[in-house]
């Protein structure tokens, strides 16, 4: 689970124009992992992408890296400011 919390966090901070206010946290249940990126607002369009797509391909890479894990794992993007 923190190897795919280095990944995701890996990830945002390199499309991210504020890096240092990247927050990447998980939480984990009995057979599920939630990992959450919290970021600035600017960057939160950069992360998630046109329509949606560098979130999904984000989601796409977690999902391939957990292949042989029998647990799901979900990726949550959302603003320093939500709670």
């Amino acid at each position: 689970m923190e190897n795919i919390t280095e990944l995701v966090d890996f990830i945002v901070r390199q499309l991210s124009q504020h890096p240092d206010k990247i927050n990447v946290s998980s939480s984990q249940t009995e057979n599920d992992v939630t990992v959450t990126v919290r970021a600035a607002d600017e960057d939160l369009g950069k992360i998630i992408g046109k329509q949606g797509r560098i979130a999904k391909a984000i989601r796409t890479i977690v999902k391939a890296a957990t292949s042989s894990e029998n647990k799901k794992y979900y990726v949550e993007i959302k603003s320093i400011d939500e709670k």
